[in-house]
């Protein structure tokens, strides 16, 4: 009976936790590893001694990638591999276990990584995350201004398009500050807003004020305020990073105007070009429904090369787009409710 040949004597599987590594060289007896920065340099050391040259990981949450950047800066190619690839035998799972598994697979070739993007890209990556976040949790705050209104049975907000825009703040500030007067209130908000919807604003300014509402409504003002300053303070880091990939200005720098941004486009001057620019000269943005911010998300996640993919149905797969294929329902079946679908994909 033929047997797999082993392809890399040296392969190694790593299984890492948030406390040890557990590693494993072509599924050997495993050693163990602490995760502190001395105990990784140690383990890279111990590699470099014992001829490595590979290394294969699961994706484990955020675990992995201080690891993956230490072996990438040691010139170790890592394999990040999905845990389906991995499977093992159940009721014998163990970290042990798991690293001599990884190893083994990875000697005989059978492993291969999912997509990692480069270093400058990944940190462009947790910026644009960071932001992301920074985001969710102002809505969140927005929210808790929209529930502190309803508490005082003030329905601004409902009148209103947009709780956080100009007028509406301005109004909010002077509440705060303790005007009550509806006629006055009106009048600090835009004049288009005065002349198409004035009664409707004032009558949702009758006061039924009470303290720690009004309390309530300030910190939840504050505190999205902070979040507006967390996000400007983002803009300016991925500005810096945009500027080191895209390089200088060119005189040849095609002039296609940008397309309007939305409410939460970072505020970057020359963004446009830039993204031009790590672009080759093209224009993704001249698609449909392409603008700036959604192609600034493209290449914080995957990057100008898109190689690694196949073709573009591989890609469109990959990031979750495609949808499921299903077999057909024989006629006389019922009618299936919908339900949306959620492709998984790499790391």
């Amino acid at each position: 009976m033929k047997t797999l040949p082993v392809l890399d004597d040296r392969a190694t599987g790593i299984d890492v936790g948030s406390e040890k590594l557990h590693v494993s060289i072509a599924g050997d007896t495993p050693r163990v590893f602490g995760t502190l920065t001395q105990d990784v340099s140690t383990l890279i050391h111990w590699l470099r001694d014992q001829g490595v040259r590979s290394v294969a990981m699961e994706a484990t949450g955020v675990y992995w990638l201080y690891l993956y950047g230490a072996l990438e800066a040691a010139t170790i190619t890592v394999l990040v591999v999905n845990g389906r690839q991995v499977r093992n035998l159940p009721g014998r799972k163990t970290d042990m276990a798991d690293c001599q598994w990884l190893a083994t697979l990875h000697a005989h070739g059978l492993l291969h990584s999912g997509f990692v993007p480069p270093a400058e890209i990944r940190q462009l990556q947790d910026y644009l995350r960071l932001r992301q976040d920074h985001i969710t949790m102002a809505a969140s705050h927005v929210q808790h201004m929209q529930k502190a209104l309803e508490r005082m049975n003030v329905k601004f907000h409902a009148v209103i398009s947009d709780l956080t825009g100009v007028s509406a703040l301005k109004v909010i500030d002077a509440i705060l500050a303790g005007r009550r007067d509806p006629a006055y209130l009106l009048t600090l908000c835009d004049a288009q807003i005065r002349k198409h919807k004035g009664d409707r604003v004032k009558e949702s300014l009758r006061d039924m004020w009470k303290h720690e509402h009004l309390f309530a409504l300030r910190q939840a003002l504050q505190s999205w305020q902070h979040y507006q300053s967390q996000i400007s303070e983002c803009d300016r880091a991925i500005e810096q990073v945009l500027r080191a990939l895209s390089g200088p200005p060119r005189d040849d720098d095609p002039a296609s105007p940008a397309k309007p941004g939305g409410t939460h486009t970072p505020k970057i001057d020359g963004l446009h070009r830039m993204l031009l620019q790590l672009c080759g000269g093209n224009d993704p943005t001249q698609l449909p429904g392409l603008a700036d911010y959604s192609l600034l998300l493209m290449i914080g996640e995957v990057g100008t090369d898109l190689s690694r993919w196949p073709t573009a149905k591989h890609f469109t797969a990959w990031t979750g787009l495609a949808p499921e294929r299903q077999a057909p329902l024989p006629a006389s079946a019922p009618p299936q409710p919908y339900r949306p679908t959620v492709l998984h994909h790499g790391p």
